[in-house]
């Protein structure tokens, strides 16, 4: 896990030049990678690519990046790992393609294998996460390269005047808007998807003409640069793999469950390997508490967990997390989160995030992250992936059974019913949730009745439970403009027609997963030096998971129904159940209430008329219904809340507004 960043000029430049450029890149993404620096260059083609290093494998000078391969045609530039890089030696050994080697860094590998097999044929061979810029010096090619899932970050783009024009490109946007010439304006456009989604999805960035690699997509730059940017293509396509899995469905189900657990134990043995202390997060949930048993089955010694706890008993899931601890046994760290711990981190935010980014979790994952780096270790596994690949989300079984309820209800009455739905106050809706199985009702029941009152297909419900507004660019002084697309515009193999919860978790998978859940894991645990691991992504694991029947994921055979029901046989055979069952909370905090109280004045002061006004972004009258609103307890706006505020610390923290 690492950092990396580089720059290619249109024109002519100086070596001194393209190295002062590149070390204030690099510089604003030490954090990802503290152990070591390097750079490589080509003045006289303009290029130069460097490397923030986090040192997992190989901890001596023969992980060095950025690496040149053996016979010196590839310069790479990499941030991940390949968890079956010993394989792949294995094979080029076989094959007699085996370099003399170095060391025993996967950097080393991915290079031997790029020369034997070419980029695609080792992508594709590769198990792992990561982010590459490859210079092919043969061809006089630049490749970057993102994983399947988007585990990884990479930005790319244009900046600069016609004089100091450079093709850029870094794993965070900090990187990129440290070049002196970087001139590039705030995308509207973008600004209306942050929005919609409190995130910004791929391929969009927050400012114009620099845009994020989507996952499992490959980018390549000729020699001599030129102005238009060529279109990324994909080299593995999750839509591709949902269409060809419905052809190859498990037929037994005692099939599935074993090829299942044998992959996904495999998988976290090899996301094991490390030269430096690792651990897991354990919230006590299924898909944690599943990594956690299958990672301390096979450790000799008690496997560090970490979990996060709140003051608020309605939102504190850590004694799950002990309980399931003290089961496995293992070596368990739990930490508070206070309001002040809050206040502390939020200042913080803008920079760790180094974009807009609003997903409230932010502020527990990040504290986890930090923690668990405090403690020691470099390398924390995940359960990241287990929701949107297993049928987790409550909106899997919500919104489907309420659609057939009432989508044979005309418009008009719907809007009466949403109406007297949103008329009862959130408080009051939750003493009713006190005897239902789900947090947070009153929030869910207003969310639910402003979606319901306009949609007419399950695939536009599924856009508004996903979506803060329906309208985001009401919210805009300037409604004369488009929204930004995004993967739930993208279309979804026919095989998944007229199954409305298998087209919810493929439009998870291809936007909420990676453009809320890996950014965010990605920036709070880098932000500490820490590398994170989501067996659940192994693509292994994942091309099993989607040829699963539907009903090994969700059982609708009682009221209720069960999630995740596959996870749960293989889990049951290591925890109680009685540990394990309960209502999915998520790693909810209670911001609302602190916004009301102690993060009342930070709030105020951006949310202020006058501040907004100035900025010239927003409607300042409507922020300040929302808020007036929401400081009265009869209506819950905190996302919408967090999203706007998020908005205005990022852009107070970069461009002084």
């Amino acid at each position: 896990m690492c950092g990396l960043a580089g720059l290619w000029r249109f024109h002519n430049t100086s070596e001194d030049d393209l190295q002062e450029n590149a070390r204030l890149m690099s510089r604003s993404i030490s954090h990802r990678g503290p152990d070591d620096f390097g750079e490589w260059h080509d003045a006289e083609k303009g290029l130069i690519l460097t490397h923030q290093r986090l040192s997992i494998l190989d901890l001596s000078q023969a992980g060095h990046q950025p690496m040149i391969s053996n016979s010196g045609r590839y310069v790479i530039a990499f941030n991940g790992e390949i968890y079956n890089h010993l394989d792949l030696r294995k094979s080029l050994l076989i094959e007699n393609q085996a370099p003399p080697w170095h060391g025993h860094s996967d950097t080393e590998t991915l290079l031997a294998a790029f020369e034997a097999w070419g980029i695609e044929n080792t992508l594709k061979k590769s198990v792992g996460m990561f982010a590459i810029a490859l210079w092919d010096r043969k061809q006089k090619i630049l490749h970057l390269v993102r994983d399947r899932f988007g585990e990884k970050p990479l930005y790319y783009g244009f900046t600069g005047d016609s004089n100091e024009k450079s093709l850029v490109f870094a794993s965070e946007l900090s990187a990129i808007r440290s070049i002196p010439a970087f001139n590039n304006t705030i995308s509207t456009e973008s600004l209306t998807q942050l929005l919609r989604f409190s995130v910004l999805a791929s391929p969009n960035s927050i400012y114009k003409n620099i845009k994020q690699l989507c996952p499992g997509q490959i980018i390549s730059f000729s020699y001599p640069i030129q102005s238009i940017m060529p279109k990324p293509k994909s080299w593995w396509c999750f839509r591709s793999i949902l269409e060809h899995s419905k052809e190859n469905l498990f037929l037994e189900e005692k099939e599935g469950l074993l090829q299942l657990e044998s992959t996904l134990a495999k998988t976290i043995n090899q996301q094991s390997l490390a030269d430096v202390p690792l651990g897991s997060f354990l919230s006590g949930g299924i898909d944690s508490s599943l990594i956690t048993a299958l990672l301390q089955k096979n450790s000799m010694q008690p496997v560090r967990t970490m979990t996060i706890a709140f003051e608020e008993n309605s939102y504190n899931e850590a004694p799950y997390a002990r309980a399931v601890a003290d089961h496995l046994g293992t070596d368990h760290t739990e930490t508070i989160l206070t309001a002040n711990d809050a206040f502390e981190l939020i200042t913080s935010l803008p920079r760790i995030y180094s974009e807009p980014f609003a997903d409230s979790s932010q502020l527990p994952t990040h504290l986890v992250c930090r923690e668990a780096r405090k403690k020691g270790l470099t390398v924390a596994l995940s359960g990241d992936g287990g929701d949107e690949l297993f049928g987790g989300y409550n909106r899997y079984f919500w919104g489907p059974r309420i659609w057939n309820q009432l989508s044979w209800l005309p418009i008009g009455i719907r809007h009466i019913l949403g109406s007297v739905v949103n008329s009862i106050p959130p408080s009051r809706w939750d003493c009713i949730g006190h005897y239902l199985p789900i947090n947070q009702v009153g929030h869910k029941a207003h969310k639910l009745a402003d979606r319901l009152v306009n949609v007419r297909t399950s695939d536009e419900l599924y856009r508004s439970l996903v979506s803060e507004w329906r309208d985001p660019k009401s919210m805009l002084l300037n409604r004369d403009i488009c929204e930004a697309s995004s993967p739930i515009d993208w279309s979804l193999p026919e095989s998944l027609l007229g199954d409305p919860v298998a087209r919810m978790m493929a439009y998870d998978t291809l936007n909420y997963l990676p453009n809320d859940i890996l950014t965010k894991v990605d920036r709070a645990a880098m932000a500490v030096g820490l590398e994170t691991r989501s067996p659940f992504l192994d693509h292994r694991v994942a091309e099993i998971a989607c040829r699963l029947p539907m009903k090994m994921k969700i059982r609708k055979d009682s009221d209720q129904g069960q999630s995740k029901w596959a996870l749960r046989q293989i889990l049951y055979k290591y925890v109680p159940q009685h540990l394990i069952d309960r209502p999915k909370a998520g790693f909810a905090m209670p911001i609302g209430m602190w916004l009301r109280n102690e993060l009342r004045p930070w709030a105020e002061d951006l949310l202020s008329n006058s501040l907004i006004r100035k900025q010239g972004y927003l409607q300042p009258e409507l922020i300040q219904k929302l808020w007036k609103q929401h400081l009265s307890e009869k209506f819950d706006h905190t996302n919408r809340l967090w999203t706007i505020l998020m908005w205005q610390a990022w852009l107070q923290e970069w461009h002084g507004k």
